[in-house]
């Protein structure tokens, strides 16, 4: 499954929280942050297996010419994953909007966020 990044709404530089804003559906900040951190991983996965399918793409070049233009459009597609929104930051945007789903199995209830 591969995610639009694009068309996220998280910031793309670091953002103060109100840690009871974080803890607010879960009722503990430790389990929202531990439910971000996991979210954030599996976007990072994703974001790091796209950028290798599209820079796979271009292979590799046998005249220096077309080389250097392969590198120009590596360089770019490599500036436009640079340029968004860290999987941190995507994921805490994801996790305020409840768009996050999660179940604790030590409450034994499913919870969607």
């Amino acid at each position: 499954m591969t995610m639009d990044f694009k068309k996220t709404n998280a910031p793309t530089n670091t953002v103060t929280r109100n840690l009871m804003d974080l803890s607010a559906e879960t009722g503990n900040i430790y389990e929202s942050v531990a439910i971000i951190g996991k979210r954030a991983n599996q976007i990072a996965a994703d974001m790091k297996e796209e950028i290798k399918r599209k820079l796979d793409e271009f292979g590799t070049a046998n005249d220096e010419l077309q080389e250097e233009f392969h590198n120009d459009e590596q360089i770019t597609v490599s500036k436009h994953y640079e340029k968004l929104p860290k999987p941190t930051l995507i994921a805490t945007q994801e996790f305020l909007e409840d768009k996050v789903y999660f179940r604790n199995p030590s409450k034994d209830t499913q919870e969607r966020f």
